[in-house]
């Protein structure tokens, strides 16, 4: 069974990654550079940690897409350095994760979840 796993994970992943690139969403939102300048402050203290052939994955980067909105994107491949801090800091190997820190405290929040994500990417 595993063999089986080991050979059709790489399959999947080629046909999620594709559907991605066939599909890249619904309708986007433009932002002018003057809103994207004005959001740039606010988005570096976000970073996603995800895989890139993760379909829940795949979802909430369709959605950055889609709200145009440019944050950092971390590999969290398990024995990478993201994947590690996202383990120990961020409590598990999950994925995907938006890694949220606070602009006046500081205070760093782990959201799991891709629906949760794109909720609050809304916001």
């Amino acid at each position: 069974m595993e063999l089986i796993f080991k050979i059709l994970r790489p399959v999947l992943g080629f046909f999620v990654l594709l559907f991605e690139r066939l599909f890249p969403g619904g309708r986007r939102v433009h932002r002018t550079a003057e809103q994207k300048a004005a959001l740039a402050p606010q988005l570096a203290l976000l970073q996603l940690y995800q895989f890139e052939a993760c379909p829940f994955c795949v979802k909430v980067r369709r959605e950055l897409r889609r709200l145009d909105l440019d944050l950092e994107l971390r590999n969290a491949n398990p024995g990478t350095a993201n994947g590690r801090e996202l383990e120990t800091q961020g409590g598990m190997m999950q994925v995907p994760c938006l890694k949220i820190t606070a602009s006046t405290s500081g205070r760093v929040e782990w959201l799991y979840e891709s629906d949760e994500i794109i909720a609050w990417l809304r916001t």
